[in-house]
């Protein structure tokens, strides 16, 4: 389970070289060095004589947190951190985390981490006490053991209104793991200039048909479920597997769209589209806007957040 632990596909080749700072928010050109700066823990160490020493720097702390809106380059830093560390490292959401834990157990979960020179996790999530105390341990003991954290907060995009920033929840939740970590914060507005008040696309039954046949001249490989059927087989699979269903893929056929009314349902196909998202894969859906399946309940509930990042990927998903 530890081999999908690395960047999404699309960041196969992040580096810091080809993160692209807006010079409207010096923010960005601070982060990308102290990131840098930060990567510099794998460095060897120098020695010298008596006289050659240099004085002894502060000791680093063990743990990064990029704290920042939507569309900043968190994950383009985070990943590019990834690929500069020796191994082993991992790199994954904190779903797919408290997915492994979920799967092997606690103990087990430590022992295939432990050695790790750098957990990176992506979208730190906040919703669920339980899962962010089982995070702070599983942190608080590999740390313990030398390795080196990295996270990204999970802003949803369009929370302006809401306190833009997570830093201050964050070190409130993980208590005893605050002092490890350094905090940078973001400033920026999202690259993709995306219109996320709009809605995602969905088509007639005659538009669906015509985009069946450009996928098929194109020799393009996809799937066709009707949504009913894909939230059933969803709920039949860890959530864990749900990146290695995409893999072949070119594009995701959804049919006859409707409101999800569970709360477990909506949570796993949150999860699912996060899978589709790192893997590019554009979205085709008839039937209810992609971006309106979750009732109105659970966007005033306490995965709002979570709701909301998954309404601006399926927009942009179905738009692709």
């Amino acid at each position: 389970m530890a081999a999908v632990l690395v960047p999404p596909r699309q960041f196969d080749t992040a580096s810091f070289d080809s993160y692209r700072p807006d010079p409207d928010y010096p923010s960005q050109a601070e982060t990308l060095q102290k990131v840098r700066a930060f990567e510099q823990n794998w460095g060897a160490s120098k020695s010298g004589g008596f006289f050659g020493r240099a004085k002894k720097a502060p000791e680093a702390k063990p743990g990064v947190y990029l704290d920042g809106g939507f569309g900043v380059g968190k994950t383009h830093l985070l990943a590019s951190l990834w690929h500069a560390a020796p191994a082993p490292k991992y790199f994954g959401t904190f779903i797919e985390f408290t997915a492994l834990v979920g799967a092997l157990g606690y103990l087990d979960t430590v022992k295939l981490l432990t050695g790790a020179k750098l957990i990176a996790i992506d979208e730190f999530e906040l919703d669920d006490p339980g899962d962010t105390m089982m995070m702070t341990r599983l942190l608080g003991d590999l740390v313990a053991t030398g390795t080196k954290i990295a996270a990204t907060s999970n802003t949803p995009p369009n929370a302006l209104g809401e306190g833009r920033f997570a830093a201050q929840d964050f070190l409130r939740e993980i208590q005893a793991l605050s002092g490890r970590f350094d905090i940078i914060r973001i400033d920026g507005l999202d690259y993709r200039r995306r219109n996320i008040e709009g809605h995602a696309t969905t088509l007639t039954d005659d538009e669906l048909e015509a985009r069946l046949a450009e996928l098929d001249a194109r020799g393009s490989h996809y799937t066709v479920d009707s949504f009913s059927e894909l939230i059933s087989f969803l709920g039949s699979l860890h959530p864990s597997k749900y990146v290695k269903l995409l893999d072949g893929l070119d594009a995701l056929v959804i049919t006859d769209v409707s409101t999800l009314v569970n709360q477990t349902d909506a949570l796993r196909f949150v999860a699912f589209i996060d899978r589709v998202y790192d893997a590019q894969l554009p979205i085709v859906a008839t039937g209810l806007p992609l971006d309106e399946v979750f009732a109105g309940d659970m966007m005033n509930g306490g995965y709002r957040k979570k709701y909301l990042r998954s309404v601006s990927r399926l927009i942009a998903s179905t738009q692709a």
